[in-house]
């Protein structure tokens, strides 16, 4: 099974390289002993190992830092062994025999048809879709679950849904795409004629090209270049929560993240300064939240009315999504014209946007103006929305956890002090409660609660023959949920992240997949949690933080993500900075 993957020239540097034939993955890297070429997917989580780095003579992936020996393919500390792939050099072509690699999808014997699941009854026509309400979407997939079982069925008019929650399940299908399965087909023309067609609604052929981008833009070596910028940011945040506290105020988190989020994405994707953080107005944030609700009704709406009759809430996205692409265009004559002024920066692009215009497709063309702005945009809403919310769900938890609150002060006061803000990449990584107390707020309230996708052709789950084209839901926090795989489930317990669970109970992370799983995995994971930590450590290194209103008002809202509605705090200088506020903040904490 020889096949051509690359030419000799096309690789350059030590690697790795994510490269295909014939469908499967392969990493390519650079040896002692020459090229050497392994499975293309992590045996872990099914990440793409060519979006990993080299660390001398070890293969790192990129998610979760399993090494690998680089000419063996021997995991270091553990007894996984990455599959070989010959390889040969032919008139300056680099060729491999893929007869080796094979990548299953967990196909059984087939026992079972989707008819024979049992599930919520529905009408004729419209199936389930009348007992489905959009704000509560993935509570009402969770509750079926809990009724039916972690496979049934739905119908979304005549249409009939797999629902799997069943975590080796989930992880197989995630891990079978972009080949066995893709998103559902009504994905692509809806985000395309909203101007939105990027990274996340590629398929195909069209999706490598842009991952790839995405992954190097969001790469570990270009976010330690980043991080004094990152450093920057989070002490403008700082300063205007100081204001904010000075002045009494009742703060809305999600708005005050969301300027964060932004102000961070536009610096590291379009090298642009938008500075929401120290303006009072929404200068884009008003813009972007009207686009994610828009994708959650068009893509369950069973007849797309929106295509014949303009209504009101049509008119408005119209308008914000003008007013976004006329914001973003500036964007793009700006790093057209830096490049056309200095062509060098083709070769060592500064920004994302840099790097989409000076690339090339997979048949060698630049890529379109739309796939520019799709791409732009998608950066912009992924960046704003998710990591706001994940931080507002870990500070609305944080609130009624003293106990928890008590130890990341500790250890922002042991690894950083003073300020609280990160002076390095380094230093924010050694914040492991930080990083649990993310872990644990995704765990329970993950941004992403499920998945559609649709096999590209007839394939077995678990026991049942599915056909090409059915729609297939992965309901991702039902096993993070579930005891079986977490003790104490529905509690908030951080320190299961760096003890290894509680007390002995059930503590399994390949349940959890907040991110998703497999080779599309979310490529701004790293990014995310360096945010989440420097916001968290910042926060409670400088103030202490109450809750304004009941625990219990606090709603979880899916839109085209779940987020958390209104969670309002106010802030005061952390006593632990500001000696003489100790006496009067000891009895509040006991």
């Amino acid at each position: 099974m020889w096949t051509r993957l690359t030419r000799l020239t096309d690789l350059r540097g030590a690697g790795p390289f994510a490269l295909s034939a014939d469908g499967i993955d392969l990493v390519v890297a650079r040896t002692e002993s020459g090229l050497r070429a392994f499975q293309g997917r992590c045996p872990h989580q099914g990440a793409l190992l060519g979006e990993g780095e080299l660390d001398g003579d070890r293969l790192v992936c990129r998610n979760h830092r399993w090494q690998f020996d680089a000419a063996t393919g021997q995991r270091l500390g553990g007894p996984e062994c990455l599959v070989a792939c010959p390889i040969e050099l032919r008139d300056g072509e680099l060729w491999a025999d893929t007869a080796s690699l094979c990548y299953r999808t967990g196909e059984h014997a087939v026992r079972r048809r989707i008819a024979d699941l049992p599930g919520p009854r529905g009408l004729p026509l419209v199936g389930n879709m009348l007992q489905i309400e959009l704000q509560r979407f993935h509570l009402v997939l969770e509750q079926w679950a809990a009724m039916y079982g972690s496979l049934y069925v739905y119908h979304m008019g005549p249409h009939p849904v797999l629902v799997v929650s069943d975590p080796v399940l989930a992880g197989q299908i995630l891990r079978a795409r972009p080949e066995t399965y893709r998103r559902l087909g009504n994905v692509e023309p809806v985000f395309a004629e909203m101007g939105v067609s990027g990274v996340f609604s590629a398929e195909g052929t069209a999706w490598r090209p842009q991952r790839r981008l995405a992954v190097e833009a969001l790469s570990h070596r270009n976010l330690c270049g980043f991080f004094p910028t990152l450093e920057g940011v989070t002490r403008r945040l700082r300063g205007r929560w100081e204001r904010k506290a000075a002045e009494g105020a009742t703060l809305d988190l999600a708005e005050e993240l969301k300027r964060f989020t932004v102000d961070v994405t536009t610096m590291l994707a379009f090298g642009y300064d938008a500075n929401t953080i120290e303006q009072d107005h929404d200068v884009i944030q008003r813009k972007l939240g009207l686009v994610f609700p828009a994708f959650g009704r068009r893509l369950i709406s069973l007849v797309p009315t929106w295509r014949w009759l303009r209504m009101p809430s049509d008119r408005r996205l119209d308008r914000a999504l003008a007013e976004l692409r006329e914001w973003l265009g500036v964007r793009i004559a700006d790093a057209r014209a830096r490049l056309t002024a200095d062509p060098s920066r083709a070769e060592r692009p500064a920004n994302f946007l840099q790097s989409m215009i000076a690339a090339r497709d997979a048949d060698g063309r630049p890529f379109a103006d739309e796939v520019i702005f799709g791409n732009a945009m998608t950066m912009l809403l992924a960046g704003e929305d998710t990591t706001a919310n994940t931080l507002v769900w870990a500070i609305h938890h944080l609130c009624d956890a003293p106990d928890a609150v008590t130890r990341l002060r500790a250890e922002v006061d042991a690894i950083i002090g003073g300020d609280g803000v990160a002076a390095s990449i380094e230093m924010a990584d050694r914040l492991a409660f930080a990083g649990a107390v993310a872990n644990e707020a995704m765990r329970l309230r993950p941004v992403a609660p499920f998945t559609f996708v649709e096999p590209t052709r007839d394939v077995v789950i678990g026991d049942i023959a599915v056909p090409k084209g059915t729609f297939v839901g992965v309901l991702t926090r039902v096993p993070a949920m579930d005891s079986a795989h977490f003790a104490q489930p529905t509690k908030f317990r951080p320190e299961r992240w760096i003890d290894g669970g509680i007390a002995g109970g059930a503590h399994d992370p390949s349940a959890y997949m907040p991110f998703g799983s497999g080779p599309r995995i979310c490529p701004g994971r790293t990014l995310a949690l360096l945010e989440m930590k420097m916001v968290l450590a910042m926060l409670y290194g400088a103030f202490d933080v109450k809750r304004v209103g009941d625990a219990r008002e606090v709603r979880e809202h899916f839109a085209f993500t779940m987020s958390p509605a209104t969670v309002r705090v106010r802030l005061r200088p952390s006593a632990s900075h500001h000696p003489a506020l100790g006496a009067e903040r000891a009895p509040r904490r006991a």
